[in-house]
């Protein structure tokens, strides 16, 4: 028996199996490498590449100035059109005192999740303004405004239940709806007519439904028709949930957000939610609902239980910010011109601005990867700061630079980016320099490197 004991363990090393296999194979081998994560490898090619033609990767740059319409980044002066600060209130000198006599008072962190530690004052002001601005029962503020729709979707929906959303909605809606378990679907951009025909298909055959769609879309600039949408969701018995991200301070007459733009009485959305880091210069996110929803999620919401409160700074920030909005509508009024100008300025270069509405976010649609990448980077040597978007994060041969523009923006600023954008990407036009040019070069050279291999 002893030496059939030892002639079996012997066996197991040589030619592990099981559970005692896969112990003894354990012992002695190295970790896998972060770099066989999937998607790595993607992002090495990407960085190769921008090496290869001589640009630096655009992402992640070192600003060294506050967000605003002027930035430095790594030294060199720019007109800034990265930032979401939409009325041009970061660092306003009301929010900048509000903020350090916050700080003074309470610190710069709660320390725990409000459900443990607590609430401040300024907790519950700034939820109550912002369940008045939508005419709301309640309202609730998360720390994060990613995780906000993520737990918001996450909790409210699960298995049995449908989630049909606008097919270019944010990644946070559709991570949300993914982990909360519910059947998802998405809609074309903004076609309600779709969502009808869709929701006639598959609405009997679930519990709860949720309707998902921004007030003001990030990569695009346009938004959903609200009052068809209400009307949608009304006959089919599903729940409208609107994410502001974008849109409040932008849309509308004073800033209100879809509902004033659209002429839409708040009531009939059941669910609000937008971000406290654009117009209102601060970070977290919020919801605005019926209370019943609110105290479900107080109780329920992994980022909200589970999850820091906001800090009082950030808190005070927002709040300030909203009354900054609220009392000088001629801010909401100069981002409309501002915006208006650069759309009419780049429809009138030839540009493609897609379906755009020109208030606060604007695409130039230029189709090549690589000619939107180098274009971004010209413009940055010549003193603008822009950012490109690339597939995945819009549909192939969609790639664009994103503008984003502020109630502070000049004139001039505005005519001097177009004016060199139109310039510059006729020179690259004229260079052949493409994707495709770029990637038929480099594998024919690795074909001639295996020839003279062989």
């Amino acid at each position: 028996m002893r030496s059939a004991l030892i002639a079996g363990v012997k066996k197991a090393t040589a030619a592990p199996s099981g559970l005692l296999g896969g112990m003894l194979a354990g012992r002695g081998r190295k970790a896998p490498s972060f770099e066989d994560l999937p998607g790595f490898e993607a992002i090495r090619l990407q960085q190769s590449l921008a090496g290869k033609i001589g640009i630096p990767v655009p992402f992640y740059r070192l600003h060294e100035a506050r967000a605003g319409v002027d930035t430095v980044v790594e030294g060199r002066p720019c007109a800034n059109f990265t930032s979401y600060d939409y009325l041009g209130l970061n660092a306003h000198p009301r929010i900048v005192a509000a903020v350090a006599d916050a700080a003074a008072q309470w610190g710069t962190s709660v320390s725990a999740s409000r459900l443990t530690s607590g609430e401040r004052a300024c907790h519950r002001a700034l939820e109550g303004e912002i369940a008045s601005l939508y005419g709301a029962e309640d309202a609730l503020l998360f720390v994060s405004g990613h995780a906000t729709n993520v737990t918001t979707i996450g909790t409210m929906m699960g298995e049995g239940d449908l989630v049909i959303h606008d097919a270019l909605s944010h990644n946070s809606i559709v991570v949300g709806a993914q982990l909360s378990g519910a059947h998802r679907v998405n809609f074309p951009h903004n076609d309600i007519e779709a969502l009808d025909r869709l929701l006639t298909q598959l609405r009997g055959q679930f519990r709860h439904c949720l309707i998902v769609t921004e007030g003001l879309f990030s990569m695009d600039g346009d938004g959903p028709d609200l009052a068809r949408l209400v009307e949608v969701k009304n006959r089919h018995s599903a729940w409208l949930m609107v994410d502001e991200a974008h849109s409040l301070g932008v849309l509308g007459k004073t800033g209100r957000g879809l509902f004033e733009y659209a002429g839409v009485n708040p009531a009939e959305v059941d669910i609000w939610m937008g971000t406290l880091s654009k117009t209102l210069v601060s970070c977290g996110g919020y919801i605005a609902a019926p209370r019943a929803l609110i105290d479900f999620l107080k109780y329920r919401a992994p980022g909200m239980v589970y999850s820091v409160g906001i800090p009082a700074t950030a808190t005070v920030a927002a709040l300030t910010a909203l009354d900054l909005m609220l009392s000088e509508p001629e801010r909401v009024a100069a981002l409309r011109a501002a915006g208006g100008h650069f759309l009419n300025k780049a429809r009138g270069a030839g540009l493609n601005v897609g379906d755009s509405w020109g208030l606060a976010v604007t695409p130039i649609v230029l189709g090549d990867s690589l000619q939107t990448v180098m274009l971004s980077q010209r413009l940055m040597e010549r003193g603008y700061a822009t950012v490109p978007v690339l597939p995945p994060g819009v549909p192939e041969k969609a790639a664009r630079i994103r503008f984003f523009i502020s109630a502070g923006h000049t004139e001039a600023q505005i005519n001097g980016v177009i004016d060199t954008l139109v310039a510059e990407k006729a020179s690259l036009s004229h260079s052949g320099i493409t994707l495709a040019s770029i990637a038929k070069n480099t594998i024919l050279q690795r074909l001639q490197a295996l020839e003279e291999d062989e």
